[in-house]
C-alpha cells in the first residue's frame, strides 16, 4: 500500500478518535450538570467554552497532521466519531448515571428525614 494512502487512513482514524474524545469531554460536562444543577445562563456559558475548545482541538488536529489543510473527510470523521460515541456509549452511560442520581437522592432523603416523620 502506498505511503500516502496509509497516511490518509491514519488521519481518518485520528479524526474519528478526536470526535469520540470530544463527545467524551462533553459527557463529562453532562455528568457535572447532572450532579450540580445549573441555570440556563451557566449552561450556555459552559457550552460556549466547550465549543471553543472543540474548535481548537479540531484546528490543532488539522494543523499538526495536515499542515492546516482542510480536508472534508477529516471533518466527516470527527462528526462520525462524535455520532457513534453518542449512540453507542453515551446514551447508556448517561442513563445509568441519571438512575444512580435518583437512587442517591432517595437514599439521602431517607437518611435526612427525621425519625418521627415516616
Amino acid at each position: 500500500m502506498s505511503v500516502h494512502i496509509v497516511y490518509e487512513v491514519k488521519l481518518l482514524l485520528y479524526s474519528f478518535f478526536t470526535g469520540a474524545g470530544l463527545m467524551m469531554t462533553y459527557d463529562l460536562l453532562r455528568i457535572f450538570r447532572i450532579f450540580i444543577p445549573h441555570t440556563y445562563v451557566f449552561t450556555g456559558i459552559e457550552d460556549m467554552i466547550y465549543w471553543v475548545y472543540a474548535a481548537l482541538v479540531t484546528f490543532s488536529l488539522l494543523y499538526e497532521q495536515n499542515d492546516g489543510g482542510l480536508r472534508g473527510y477529516v471533518i466527516a470523521g470527527i462528526f462520525l466519531g462524535m455520532f457513534l460515541y453518542d449512540r453507542l456509549v453515551s446514551r447508556f452511560f448517561l442513563k445509568s448515571l441519571k438512575n444512580l442520581q435518583k437512587y442517591l437522592k432517595m437514599k439521602m432523603h431517607k437518611w435526612i428525614r427525621p425519625k418521627g416523620r415516616q
